[in-house]
């Protein structure tokens, strides 16, 4: 794999774990580790830019099924949204 994919991967779990909140840096870290290896090249920049996204709107995405921002129209939402810890 490319050291420019390492980087990205470091980078992604890097701000999966440090959100703000406990509760988000449990739940978007399980979500990454489990999925960051399997992902491509296309899906890991798809999900940089899912975490981009405010805790507040991810969360709502995620129990509440509240669409803000088109979080829906990124292909990661998709994984994430059937993801259980």
């Amino acid at each position: 794999m490319s050291e420019k994919l390492e980087i990205l991967k470091k980078k992604i779990l890097y701000r999966s774990l440090y959100r703000g909140t406990k509760e988000m840096d449990i739940l978007l870290s399980s979500f990454v580790k489990e999925h960051i290896n399997s992902f491509n090249e296309r899906q890991l920049k798809e999900l940089e830019k899912f975490l981009e996204y405010e805790d507040e709107t991810i969360l709502n995405y995620y129990n509440l099924n509240f669409i803000e921002k088109n979080i829906d129209k990124n292909e990661v939402s998709k994984f994430f949204k059937v993801f259980k810890i």
